[in-house]
Order: structure tokens, then C-alpha cells, then sequence
């Protein structure tokens, strides 16, 4: 908690076992860049944690309590209120049900609370990066530990802007290829749709999807085509011209993704509301939500009773 304000903050820094072994340049570039790029947006990306502030490339050694001896940026974030939709990977070693977020929110939410829109997640994902495609940006890397969720609110927060680049970049770090609208695209097939039904037992809602390693664009929409190709049939017919596009790189435009997609999420409610099994799918769904109450999410800006709440009417 910042001492003037009060406010709730996160300090984000290079890791330190990169900065003592002076491998942290990169980082720091990036840093940078991306700091270059919200300055000029005026840090104003709806739904995107607020940068408060950063400091300068300094030795912050007697702040931090440690003895790296290297110089490096810090900056100063708003802490994000919600959960992540997928939790930190090493908890999967105490049973946390790490995905139980973003498989309850985003790809299977057979419960809602009232009044409030379909899909909020995948709406407002495609809001901020229609707005950063606008100025002539791209954000990229949106998995799911990148987003925080307030499920009473249907309210997101993208925590991390490490990937933010101009579509005018001919390269990055000579490593990958130049950033290009369809690779948000695919990032938002590969994590926020899905081919499978909604789950009949709560245990079906405790692994992440779609987490493995990313192949190279072609391969992972081939897979994506191998995977909705046993899809049921509205879904399925829904998806393939969508992920054909993609792969192709055929959208001339951003709203033209933005309607596909819509179509797509329609066909995915149509399909969930007529299931004869509705009733065990809720049951399912709500025993899987009651785990957001276990002690590893009160680390987070959660308040699981308030939260709950929204979805027992």
C-alpha cells in the first residue's frame, strides 16, 4: 500500500536472479519501449492496470532489502482487483484448481449474474485492443494469468503490457517476426474458446486450456481446425470460417473479427441453453465457483462472499 495515497499498489521490477547476473537488458528495453508507448497514449487503456508512476534506472538494493549491485527500473502499478483467470502454475501443487477461473468466466459461464451481458471477458478484451489497434498499436501475449476478473462486475484487468509493440516494428529483438492484429487473433481462439462441452462434474472446471507451449502460428491453427472439427455442429460451423480467416490472415478489418467472433459466442450460449442436462451443469458450475472461497484466492483484491453472491439469485 502506497504510504501517501493509501492507495493499493504493485512494484514491478526485473527478476532479481536476472538483475544480479546482469541478464536483465532486455527487460529493461522492453521496459522501456512500453513505457515510451503508454506515455504517448497519455496511460490512459481502458481496462489495463494504471501505471502511477516509475522511477529511474537506479540501484534500488537498500529499497528492496537486497545486495543485487545492478541498476534497473521500477514501476509503479494500481493492484488489480479480482482474481487471475489462471493461477500461478506452482500452485497446482498444493491442488489449487488453478483454472477454475477462466474455464467458469470464459469458456463454459452456465451461471451470470443478473443484468449483465454475455461473454463480458472476450467483449472487453476486443474493446481495448480494438482501441490500441486504433492508434496504431498491438498488444499481445493475453493469457489468462494476464487477466484479472471481479465476477460480480464482469469487469477485467489486463495486468501486464510486456508485449505492447507499434504495428510499424519490423522486428522484435530479432527473435520473432513483426507484431501483426491476427497474432491477437489467434491468442484469443487459443485461450477463450474451446471445442468441449460444458462440464457435468465440478472437477472439469479445475484445469487451465489451452496452456501448452505456442507452436508457430500456422501449427496452432491447424490444431484449432483438428479441434472444432468434432465441436457440435452450430458451434463447429460457427468456428471453422473463423479460424480459417486467421490463419489465413484474411481479416481486412477489426471489426470484421468482432462480428465472427459474436457469431461464434452466440451459437456457444444457443448451444449451452439447450442442453437437457442444464440443471447438473449449474450444479456442477456452483460447486466449482464455492472453491474461489479456499484460502489461496485471499491473496488477491477477492472478496469471495461478496463475489458469490451475484450468482445465487
Amino acid at each position: 500500500m502506497d504510504e501517501e495515497t493509501g492507495r493499493e499498489v504493485a512494484l514491478k521490477r526485473p527478476q532479481p536472479q536476472m538483475v544480479s547476473k546482469q541478464l536483465h537488458g532486455r527487460i529493461e528495453a522492453r521496459t522501456d519501449r512500453t513505457l515510451e508507448i503508454l506515455q504517448g497514449l497519455g496511460f490512459d487503456v481502458p481496462t489495463a492496470v494504471p501505471v502511477l508512476g516509475y522511477t529511474q534506472r537506479a540501484n534500488h538494493d537498500s529499497y528492496f532489502g537486497d545486495s543485487l549491485g545492478q541498476e534497473y527500473r521500477v514501476v509503479v502499478e494500481e493492484r488489480a482487483k479480482g482474481i487471475p483467470l489462471v493461477g500461478d502454475p506452482m500452485a497446482r501443487i498444493i491442488k489449487v484448481p488453478i483454472g477454475v477461473g477462466q474455464n467458469l468466466f470464459t469458456l463454459f459461464p452456465i451461471v451470470q449474474p443478473e443484468g449483465q451481458p454475455p461473454f463480458p471477458i472476450h467483449r472487453q478484451l476486443l474493446d481495448m485492443e480494438e482501441r490500441l489497434y486504433d492508434a496504431g498499436y498491438v498488444l499481445l501475449d493475453m493469457r489468462p494469468q494476464n487477466i484479472f476478473y471481479q465476477p460480480s462486475e464482469g469487469r477485467i484487468t489486463v495486468i501486464d503490457y510486456g508485449d505492447l509493440r507499434s504495428l510499424d516494428d519490423v522486428a522484435y529483438d530479432g527473435l520473432r517476426p513483426p507484431p501483426e492484429i491476427h497474432q491477437f487473433y489467434m491468442e484469443m481462439l487459443k485461450f477463450y474458446t474451446t471445442p468441449e462441452q460444458p462440464p457435468a462434474e465440478a472437477q472439469g472446471y479445475r484445469d487451465p486450456y489451452g496452456l501448452r507451449r505456442v507452436l508457430r502460428f500456422e501449427l496452432e491453427m491447424d490444431d484449432m481446425a483438428d479441434s472444432f472439427a468434432s465441436a457440435p455442429s452450430a458451434v463447429r460451423d460457427a468456428a471453422l470460417p473463423m479460424i480459417g480467416k486467421v490463419r489465413q490472415r484474411a481479416y481486412g478489418c477489426f471489426a470484421d473479427f468482432r462480428v465472427d467472433l459474436d457469431e461464434y459466442l452466440a451459437a456457444v450460449k444457443g448451444y449451452n441453453l439447450g442442453l437437457a442436462n442444464a440443471p447438473e451443469l449449474r450444479q456442477a458450475w456452483m460447486e466449482a465457483l464455492g472453491w474461489l472461497g479456499d484460502e489461496y484466492w485471499e491473496r488477491y483484491l477477492f472478496d469471495y462472499d461478496e463475489e458469490a453472491a451475484a450468482f445465487q439469485a
